[in-house]
């Protein structure tokens, strides 16, 4: 196990292939911190842009601006799930969903699934991240 910050560990099985822009799992101890669903609005419910890009971004700002309220920052995330409505517009962004990533996450990778939905409850999102976090005792 690699260590990252203290109290959270990388688990890569050996053998498996390293994973890009996320890790396989983290073993993490301290004050969990679970965060709905955030879209690419901003904190007065408002969409800036339409762009998935743009969203995107917002939506880590919103989970960076909650998670501050525990304490916690990017380092801290263990688990993203992102909700997008197009597997093909998030697969065409990916250099630029690179680029607004680690602006707002530096290079802290961790757990991250992505699924694709039909739809989500604001007809203009076109993204929604969903967070856990641990921060460390």
């Amino acid at each position: 196990m690699e260590r990252i910050k203290e109290g959270l560990q990388i688990l890569q099985p050996p053998g498996w292939p390293k994973p890009k822009g996320y890790v396989n799992g983290i073993a993490a101890r301290g004050t969990m911190v679970f965060i709905a669903g955030m879209i690419g609005w901003n904190r007065k419910g408002i969409f800036e842009t339409d762009d998935f890009v743009g969203q995107t971004r917002q939506a880590l700002q919103n989970i960076l601006e909650t998670l501050a309220e525990a304490g916690g920052k990017s380092e801290h995330l263990v688990r993203l799930t992102w909700f997008v409505t197009s597997k093909k517009e998030y697969l065409a962004s990916l250099d630029a969903l690179g680029v607004a990533y680690r602006e707002m996450m530096g290079r802290h990778y961790p757990v991250m699934s992505v699924v694709e939905v039909s739809a989500l409850m604001e007809d203009r999102a076109r993204v929604e991240l969903e967070a856990t976090a641990v921060i460390p005792d």
